[in-house]
């Protein structure tokens, strides 16, 4: 803590010493999420990383995580298509890094730690994402400790109307289709986007050698629709109304190493509210309301293989969301005001049924179980106040600012921030932060059949610091960046030896820490170089035996990534690319089927090449590509007993109408 303030008070003292003339080559990159309003990437003290649309579209055949991992610095796992994404920021646990959209929290209230499935997301919906890093919980309230994804969606077109889409297939029998139509019409502007996607996958547990029979394919298919208008209803009143609504379904195996042929599931997400915005003097208030409703349904009938304990099981999911906030940004002089208040509403419906045989002599015969709980009952409410305050003068900026939220189970808790940062010469920028965050207790956490409502919410203390390069006549930039995140009061999974009742507790002490590297440098108008290096190390201090015990246990996190994407614009028409990912080796966890006895294993480290080429004809209207993935055939694992792909191929054709 002292070391953070030294470095606050040796930027802040800075700021008294001579102005430099300023540069006409300041960058003009701009993030909307790091204040909730515009701010150059030079004026804020946050850590912004973003993806351009541009960029997405020269991504080809990638989904939205393979985006993010290679262009965002960020590890996300995961294999087949219809298997979930994991997103590890910093080290972090899934549930400690926010997904937005469009800069509003989302959430699945039904799940163990609620953290959204960013498969509901096409790519190919997609303008841009900005990924801050560090907690930005003062804004954005639960889960963002580690840091927000915010994913900003397709807008109205400046013409009366237009089309695009793209038609692209290849290994695997997969297919993905999109259209897109966006215009304006006098006041209204619109954006409607229709995508289509199917594959037919590859086994998602790993086949060992053992097997007598070669294991099934899982099959994945996904349709969505996007709906974003645009409403001028007076000089300075704008309303937007969204819907987005996807329908994904595919088949899931039923564990490491263990083939099933007829496990099942259904997902739909639904999103839709309205956004307004009004004018006032020099600042703008703006009114939001959200709803988010998610269902899952998952069936294995065990008609064609019975791999799992039960030979009949049936689950359903649906989950709620309501999801309101209210906020003004009002500049004077030298200062920026962010101040509002947010409401969250969530509960969830379970419902299950099990089949399960006999085992005589202690079981006779098969019996049947029924499960239900509902969202009457098992529900939550938040309600948070928060406020900013955004200070730039001169080559001088510092933000702070705090959060009140009240939740309707455990009470109170706050957060606070504190980001100051300098400019030397207009192109090197020193900044630190000091942030807390938090995440509340899950649906599941507090009211399922291991729930505790004493469950209190995991606080987290970050630091970071770094220094940031800019490179003159904006051809790119340097930054390194050290960040340290402790966490007390975080979740653990109990078993109470005198009751033998197992319940979640507030048990466990988590301490992370880490060093980033990232660069982005145009030398020219034609080559363009991306890189990221990330380094986490983290350990978890817990009670056994009565003691305490500390361990590493970024379980499935390699400490050590790399990334490094090279685009060369070869001709007016022809551009190519080549990205690299190399992953560190990651510790995981084997629990055997047959003992239960946890096994500790070390996950291989693997180099992923990937090149990318694309055709434009017909100015642009055209365009062809070429996707090939994992080029080097690597074989390896994200998850101990799961496959990921091999060499894959991809090709497609992209339209502007």
């Amino acid at each position: 803590m002292r070391k953070f303030f030294v470095v606050a008070a040796l930027i802040a003292g800075s700021h008294l010493q001579a102005q430099f003339q300023e540069r006409k080559d300041t960058l003009e990159n701009v993030t909307l999420t790091a204040n909730k309003f515009s701010t150059k990437t030079t004026e804020t003290g946050k850590v912004v990383v973003t993806i351009s649309r541009d960029q997405i579209e020269k991504a080809g055949s990638r989904d939205l995580a393979q985006v993010i991992t290679e262009l965002g610095g960020v590890f996300i796992n995961g294999g087949n298509a219809g298997k979930e994404r994991n997103i590890y920021l910093r080290g972090a646990k899934v549930d400690y890094t926010l997904v937005t959209v469009d800069g509003v929290p989302v959430y699945d209230a039904s799940g163990i730690g609620s953290n959204f499935d960013i498969r509901y997301l096409p790519v190919d919906l997609v303008e841009r994402v900005e990924i801050i890093k560090g907690s930005q919980s003062t804004l954005y309230g639960s889960d963002a400790i580690a840091g927000v994804i915010n994913i900003i969606t397709r807008k109205g077109g400046s013409g009366p109307f237009s089309m695009s889409g793209v038609v692209n297939g290849g290994s695997n029998q997969t297919l993905r289709a999109n259209a897109t139509l966006n215009g304006s019409v006098k006041a209204l502007d619109y954006n409607i986007g229709y995508v289509h996607f199917e594959t037919a996958g590859f086994s998602e547990a790993q086949q060992p050698a053992t097997a007598t029979t070669a294991f099934d394919r899982d099959n994945y298919r996904q349709n969505s629709v996007q709906v974003n208008l645009g409403i001028q209803a007076a000089k300075q009143v704008r309303i937007q109304p969204f819907l987005r609504y996807s329908q994904n379904k595919g088949a899931l195996d039923n564990g490491a190493f263990i083939d099933e042929r007829d496990f099942a599931y259904k997902a739909k997400n639904l999103q839709t509210g309205v956004r307004t915005t009004i004018g006032m003097d020099k600042g703008q208030v703006n009114l939001l309301y959200q709803y988010n409703g998610t269902q899952r349904n998952y069936l294995d009938d065990s008609t064609q293989s019975r791999n799992g304990y039960y030979t009949f099981e049936q689950s359903a999911y649906k989950a709620h969301e309501h999801f309101a906030d209210a906020f003004f940004v009002y500049p004077f002089r030298a200062f920026r005001l962010t101040a509002g208040g947010d409401f969250r509403s969530a509960n969830t419906d379970y419902t299950s049924l099990n089949v399960t045989p006999p085992f005589p002599p202690y079981v006779p015969v098969a019996t049947i179980s029924k499960t239900e709980s509902s969202g009457d009952s098992v529900r939550q409410q938040q309600v948070g106040l928060y406020a900013a305050l955004h200070y730039a003068t001169g080559d001088f900026t510092v933000e702070g600012g705090g959060r009140f939220n009240h939740h309707s189970v455990y009470g109170n808790n706050i957060a606070y921030n504190l980001n100051p940062s300098y400019l030397l010469h207009k192109s090197v920028k020193v900044f630190a932060n000091l942030s807390t965050g938090y995440k509340t207790p899950s649906l599941y956490q507090l009211f399922s059949e291991y729930g505790n409502k004493a469950l209190s919410p995991e606080a987290s203390l970050n630091l970071e610091g770094g220094v940031q390069v800019f490179l003159k006549d904006n051809k790119g930039q340097v930054r390194a960046t050290y960040f340290n995140r402790n966490i007390h009061d975080v979740i653990a999974f109990y078993f109470n030896p005198v009751t033998y009742r197992s319940y979640y507790i507030n048990q466990d002490k988590q301490r992370d820490h880490g060093i980033e590297l990232d660069a982005s440098w145009k030398p020219s108008e034609k080559f363009q170089v991306r890189a990221f290096y990330s380094y986490a190390d983290g350990q978890v201090t817990t009670k056994q035996g009565g003691k305490d015990t500390t361990y590493f246990n970024l379980l499935r996190r390699p400490k050590s990534t790399v990334n490094l994407t090279l685009g060369t614009q070869l001709t007016p028409a022809l551009y190519a690319s080549v990205n690299v990912n190399v992953v560190g080796e990651r510790k995981d966890v084997f629990f055997d089927p047959v003992s239960f006895a946890a096994q500790p294993v070390t996950l291989p480290a693997y180099t992923l090449l990937n090149v990318y080429a694309q055709y434009a004809f017909l100015q642009n209207r055209l365009t062809l590509f070429a996707d090939l993935r994992n080029v080097l055939d690597q074989t390896y694992s994200d998850i101990y007993g799961y496959n990921t792909a091999r060499f894959q191929a991809f090709g497609g054709l992209r339209f502007r109408l």
